[in-house]
């Protein structure tokens, strides 16, 4: 396991060259909307906001003053949700998950772009965590292997920051990613003896069969 900043990408998303024998299964990135809602608590800061621009507005009649205050307040809190969707656009689209035949590679960041590279041998699970029209991939690590938490964020669970887990955030089909990557872990733990536990915490992923694809989703 390890990561570094991004110099080379013959494939976007997968610094440097693949070594021999190992191909690229899946790639995708978060949707923007499920990283300004989840990630970046998007609606929990416009409760927020909103709730103190309808008490700045009730000081304002009650003092029989004009809206200047209010207007001030309100322009404000559509200042702040404006550079929440903004951050949450710029972190999407500079991410690639990319699944290989061996490991997962993480390419993240926005001012510095670094790539995590999470072999097979590390993953003790996966969580599939389902979020109203999208979901994450949460990655558990075995033994000692960690990752620095705030080299993961915002693509980490909230939880144990001493041992954090990598998470594939905000993804279209996260069943279908899912299922891709149980069963190409599968394949690769043939040799191998283990075999990756997949658990769920909302409904059951179907059973699916996507097709590779070196394509990255939007």
């Amino acid at each position: 396991m390890s990561d570094g900043d991004v110099d080379f990408e013959e494939i976007p998303g997968v610094p440097g060259r693949l070594p021999p024998g190992e191909f690229v299964v899946w790639q995708g990135r978060p949707r923007w909307r499920s990283v300004a809602r989840h990630t970046f608590k998007a609606r929990w800061v416009a409760g927020w906001l909103a709730l103190f621009t309808l008490l700045r507005l009730g000081a304002d009649l009650e003092a029989g003053a004009g809206l200047a205050s209010t207007a001030v307040a309100l322009t404000l809190s559509l200042v702040c949700l404006g550079i929440l969707a903004a951050a949450a656009v710029a972190y999407a689209r500079s991410t690639i998950y990319t699944l290989t035949s061996r490991r997962i590679i993480m390419r993240i960041g926005v001012a510095v772009p670094m790539s995590i590279n999470v072999p097979f041998k590390v993953i003790a699970s996966a969580d599939l965590r389902r979020r109203d029209d999208c979901g994450d991939v949460v990655l558990r690590l075995s033994g000692d292997d960690r990752i620095a938490w705030l080299n993961l964020w915002p693509h980490v669970a909230w939880g144990n920051v001493a041992r954090p887990s990598p998470t594939l955030l905000g993804l279209a089909e996260p069943e279908q990613v899912a299922a891709t990557l149980r069963e190409t872990v599968a394949r690769w733990a043939e040799g191998e003896g283990r075999r990756l536990a997949t658990t769920q915490t909302t409904a059951p992923a179907p059973a699916v069969d996507p097709a590779p694809t070196n394509a990255v989703s939007a």
